[in-house]
């Protein structure tokens, strides 16, 4: 047999044998009928069959490229719940390395923003098995919430009872700070004064907590509860008693604008909180 038609069989063999490979990494997905095929049949078609069925095993791009756009598709739309976990995890079996997935999520973030990077870099340090031992409440904490703790918030001490944490997140324009309160830490009463304008929007971001104004019973807050405190309200917010609370705090422009710290909550009243 003559070297060129040698090396023509062995082609032809090794394109069989690649062939043969891809068929055996052949993408397949259940998920959508096992879920929602009584409920929602051309869904779980379209998601099953479509989607999975021809475009993640169509060739034209790398099962492995697919992976990263797939998690760089999620993290810009903000989706960082167990769906973002598993394309992370598909990304790793399909040969993303740890170094290439920092390098992807450190992009996009330049791009999709800062919070969503962080929160996306923590699912991945789970999924390459990287994830910090969690050594106390605050670090077990952190992982529930989007936005970072900070540090203790050790200026404004005197004005909380417990412990608690800063972490400023915009300087400039609105002044915008996640405040983070251990169980059972809350702040004194206190009134934002301001000669025009002025006051405080809170964000509740995880956990529980309270908000109070004089007079007033006290409300509940959990992640998604805004509440919005003008200027020359007497007020105090803090964290449930068995629960850590976070909340974003937006500043609001004023004229003459100031604190008024008051005296704290009373552990009878607090107590009263359910």
């Amino acid at each position: 047999m003559k070297s060129a038609d040698v090396e023509s069989n062995l082609k032809a063999l090794i394109g069989k044998t690649e062939r043969k490979s891809d068929m055996k990494k052949k993408i397949t997905q259940t998920a959508g009928r096992e879920q929602l095929g009584d409920f929602a049949p051309m869904f779980a078609h379209l998601n099953d069959d479509v989607l999975f069925g021809e475009v993640w095993n169509d060739e034209a791009i790398s099962v492995k490229t697919k992976c990263i756009i797939t998690v760089v598709s999620l993290m810009a739309s903000g989706i960082t719940d167990s769906s973002l976990k598993y394309h992370l995890e598909n990304a790793k079996k399909n040969g993303v390395t740890k170094e290439e997935i920092a390098a992807v999520i450190t992009h996009a973030t330049m791009y999709v923003g800062w919070p969503k990077g962080w929160a996306v870099f923590r699912l991945a340090k789970e999924v390459w098995n990287e994830t910090s031992p969690a050594a106390d409440d605050k670090d077990r904490y952190q992982n529930t919430i989007f936005f970072p703790i900070g540090e203790p918030n050790d200026a404004y001490a005197k004005y909380f009872v417990g412990q608690s944490y800063l972490a400023p997140l915009s300087t400039t324009g609105v002044p915008a700070y996640n405040v983070t309160f251990e169980s059972g830490c809350r702040n004194n009463w206190h009134i934002h004064k301001a000669r025009k304008g002025g006051g405080q929007t809170l964000i509740c971001v995880g956990g529980r907590g309270w908000y109070q104004e004089w007079g007033k019973d006290a409300v509940p807050m959990t992640p998604g509860t805004v509440i919005n405190i003008p200027a020359g309200v007497k007020h105090w917010h803090g964290a449930a008693a068995d629960s850590w609370f976070s909340h974003i705090a937006l500043e609001i422009p004023g004229e003459d604008t100031s604190n008024e710290w008051l005296e704290p909550v009373s552990d009878e009243d607090y107590g009263k909180l359910e």
